[in-house]
């Protein structure tokens, strides 16, 4: 574990993102390394499919790409 240093600015949106995001500032940070990481080395792939490979590596039921959205009275 090391320490990087970011623009304040950057900092911010980050903060701000943590938040929004129920995350904390470190997981915040961490996952949008790991997203970085993945778009780079994976150009050809959508955001929303590396996101939903990742859940599904983790063990959660992603819905598939084509799935209809499910509406609020569905839920």
């Amino acid at each position: 574990m090391g320490i990087v240093n970011i623009e304040d600015e950057l900092h911010e949106q980050l903060r701000r993102a943590a938040k929004a995001s129920y995350r904390s500032i470190n997981a915040q940070a961490a996952f949008w390394i790991r997203i970085g990481m993945l778009c780079e080395t994976h150009p050809g792939v959508t955001f929303q499919e590396l996101v939903a490979r990742e859940l599904r590596a983790a063990g959660v039921d992603a819905p598939a790409q084509d799935a209809p959205m499910p509406t609020a009275a569905a839920a």
